[in-house]
């Protein structure tokens, strides 16, 4: 089946981009989640139209996720966490105290933004990588120090 990728999908493709996947995926998931549309010869046609006023916003998009990339550089966050003394944190820094604590310092990021595999369980330096757009990712340095 040809899809056009109506926003970027993880491992598959950015907007704009057609496409062919298996029919199973994009008949339950592409399509009924809206991230891409039948590559009809209509659809095509129509696509084709609106491929610079796609590329303006790709790249303004772009430039404002650099900016903020930039801003997120220098970010330290830091979390007081009750630990045993083995330095094991009796709960955990998850995606969402992570977005907390960058909003509270100025720096709005999309939620999905924060790519961190499994939420931070020991004291100590942490590194967290935010994928802000496709090609343009920040690290944000997370200090986590146990509660005396």
């Amino acid at each position: 089946m040809k899809v056009i990728l109506r926003s970027y999908v993880e491992n598959l493709g950015r907007p704009g981009e057609i496409k062919e996947v298996a029919d199973g995926y994009g008949r339950n998931f592409l399509l009924p989640q809206g991230l891409a549309v039948t590559a009809t010869p209509a659809a095509i046609r129509e696509w084709e139209k609106c491929k610079d006023k796609r590329a303006s916003i790709v790249s303004a998009d772009n430039e404002k996720a650099r900016g903020l990339a930039g801003k997120l550089a220098g970010v330290k966050l830091s979390f007081t966490l009750p630990a045993s003394p083995e330095g094991k944190l009796f709960g955990s820094v998850g995606k969402s105290d992570i977005i907390k604590s960058l909003k509270a310092s100025g720096c709005e990021v999309p939620k999905d933004s924060v790519c961190l595999p499994a939420p931070i369980k020991t004291v100590g330096e942490h590194e967290v990588e935010l994928r802000l757009q496709p090609e343009v990712i920040a690290k944000v340095k997370v200090a986590v120090v146990a509660r005396e």
